[in-house]
């Protein structure tokens, strides 16, 4: 496959530092991102565009956007009033009509809320791509359907009634997309919530790997570190483990959606063994896949 790759930021929150780090103390983690005089940190919800040389173009996951009411909005420290995503998508030279698919990791409406227009009173939502397909993995779908009280609350309820609705959903049963095909590869994970779904590409500079709620910035690829919205912390670090480990030994690189500096970095390891990410990139802007 040949493509070109964007990132695109869609609307950028910021969230309890200790709740993103889990059980590392703040003497730790708040070396790595600053927290403010609320303890909270900057987040990016950050999406990969990518432009096939076929002339499709595959949206990987949506950000938050701004569907939220106000208060909500400020809650859930969303910055921007406007629909981030698809402004960031303007200025790359792409209208909401060009996104041919969307593939959401799971349903957590700081990966999926970029879907939906933006709130207005009085008025119900509506989806913003009006031609894409949708794809999302049968376990992700399962859980956003019937959720845990665990995390009801990061599920939007409205949403999947509209992405049925299209007629154009496809929940993913088994390892692989009829609607991606065979040029992108699935990895599934339990650890942070059921069936996330992340995709792996082909690039000139190896593989890369849409990372994720599994691996949300750069301190997240120390093994330890997990956030405290992760539903099964040590089963997720020996799925970060096997994934780390998969991508050292090919060459790989990670695209983080969360982490507010880097979009992309080469998987290394220092000289004690740790992973860690290592090449970085700011953005991608048209690079070649």
């Amino acid at each position: 496959m040949t493509a070109r790759l964007w990132s695109i930021h869609g609307n950028r929150q910021r969230l309890d530092g200790g709740a993103m780090f889990g059980n590392a103390p703040k003497a730790l983690w708040s070396r790595w991102i600053a927290p403010d005089d609320q303890n909270r940190i900057p987040l990016a919800c950050r999406a990969l565009l990518i432009r096939e040389d076929s002339g499709r173009t595959v949206l990987l996951e949506a950000g938050i956007g701004v569907f939220f009411p106000p208060k909500l909005r400020a809650r859930f420290g969303v910055v921007e009033e406007n629909h981030a995503l698809l402004d960031n998508l303007a200025a790359a030279g792409f209208a909401p009509g060009d996104v041919d698919v969307v593939v959401l990791s799971h349903l957590h409406f700081d990966h999926a809320g970029g879907l939906l227009t933006p709130w207005a009173e009085g008025e119900p939502p509506a989806l913003v791509f009006p031609d894409a397909r949708y794809v999302v993995g049968a376990d992700a779908w399962a859980r956003a359907l019937s959720p845990h009280p665990r995390d009801k609350a990061s599920f939007i309820p409205a949403l999947q009634p509209l992405l049925e609705g299209t007629g154009r959903l496809e929940v993913v049963e088994g390892e692989a997309s009829k609607t991606l095909g065979p040029g992108y590869r699935l990895h599934f994970s339990e650890g942070h919530t059921p069936g996330l779904m992340l995709v792996e590409l082909p690039t000139a500079d190896g593989p890369l790997v849409f990372a994720g709620d599994l691996i949300p910035g750069r301190p997240w690829v120390h093994l330890p570190i997990t956030m405290g919205y992760d539903r099964h912390p040590e089963r997720l670090i020996d799925e970060k483990a096997a994934l780390l480990s998969d991508l050292h030994a090919r060459g790989g690189r990670l695209f983080f959606t969360h982490d507010p500096d880097v979009a992309v970095a080469r998987v290394e390891r220092d000289e004690r063994g740790r992973f860690r990410a290592g090449a970085a990139e700011a953005e991608l802007v048209g690079a070649p896949a």
